[in-house]
């Protein structure tokens, strides 16, 4: 039987908070969030019309997958959480509607930024490079290539825009300003370890892991702790392996490839953004599912 989409499970009980570009928050209490993901996909900060049936379980297995392999960098929402899923939704009925891809989760004050690790020079990074031969204030080496590896990760962190709205790279010394040094820094270091110790360990499966995107929030004793998803398909770029050359658009098992479809399309990258094709909505599950595979052997 196929898989339905499911762009937006409804949650009778529990009121809903915030629907961002794919999660879906409701409250349980002053503690927890309910945490659905939906089927949604965005592009370019554009929330697509045509949602991937099943997506939204992938992402759930692939970022649960690396909480609890990450827990001993650092505490993560759904470690902190105190509550079951089974507590928080007790009408199996309802709880079945997101089986698979709702998680419960400590409630947070969110940090604004995206904090950004890339091991490679691609994206809005190889534009900088391009232009200045710096990402985000830091100087790089002269003639790097497209898709190049970097000597070391950088951190290259970003505004946390608005829905609707773009982030915006920027430099460290901005979001120090923002939020205090010390905990840019601690932000900074925790992101180079996470990406550091999840880019081995894919390697070893055979998947390159580009850069990728973290969010972190503070309990309300100011422990930092990692939030929202962690190395997920939506969030990174995944590359495989036997498919890498410097100097070339690699191959990938994200949303990149969604990216590189709408590129030869003419639309100005504004609300509303265009229906997929079956073929690119299909040949997209594969990949998102053929990540989850490799990663966790499932």
């Amino acid at each position: 039987m196929p898989v339905s989409a499911v762009a937006s499970p409804e949650i009778t009980r529990l009121p809903l908070i915030y629907r961002g570009k794919v999660r879906d928050l409701y409250a349980v209490d002053d503690r927890h969030l309910l945490m659905v993901a939906s089927d949604r996909l965005s592009a370019f900060d554009v929330i697509l019309p045509t949602a991937l049936p099943g997506k939204g379980a992938v992402l759930t297995a692939v970022a649960n997958f690396w909480f609890d392999r990450t827990r001993h960098i650092v505490p993560n929402h759904l470690q902190l959480a105190e509550k079951t899923l089974e507590q928080v939704l007790p009408d199996p009925v309802e709880r079945a509607r997101v089986a698979g891809r709702a998680v419960v989760a400590r409630r947070l004050k969110g940090l604004p930024v995206e904090a950004i690790v890339r091991g490679y020079l691609i994206g809005s990074g190889w534009k900088d490079y391009q232009q200045t031969g710096t990402v985000c204030g830091i100087r790089l080496p002269t003639g790097l290539r497209l898709g190049e590896r970097l000597p070391e990760p950088i951190f290259t962190p970003s505004t946390k825009a608005a829905l609707g709205t773009h982030d915006e790279n920027v430099s460290f010394a901005q979001i120090a300003a923002a939020i205090g040094e010390t905990l840019a820094e601690q932000v900074r270091n925790i992101s180079l370890q996470l990406y550091r110790e999840a880019a081995e360990y894919a390697l070893e499966r055979g998947i390159i892991i580009a850069d990728t995107k973290f969010e972190f929030g503070l309990d309300e004793d100011r422990l930092l702790v990692l939030m929202d998803e962690a190395l997920t398909p939506d969030s990174s770029r995944f590359w495989p392996v036997d498919g890498y050359q410097p100097g070339v658009n690699p191959p990938s098992f994200d949303k990149q490839f969604v990216r590189d479809y709408l590129e030869t399309l003419d639309w100005n990258k504004q609300p509303p953004g265009p229906e997929l094709p079956p073929e690119i909505v299909q040949k997209t599950l594969a990949k998102y599912r053929e990540a989850l595979e490799r990663l966790t052997s499932r």
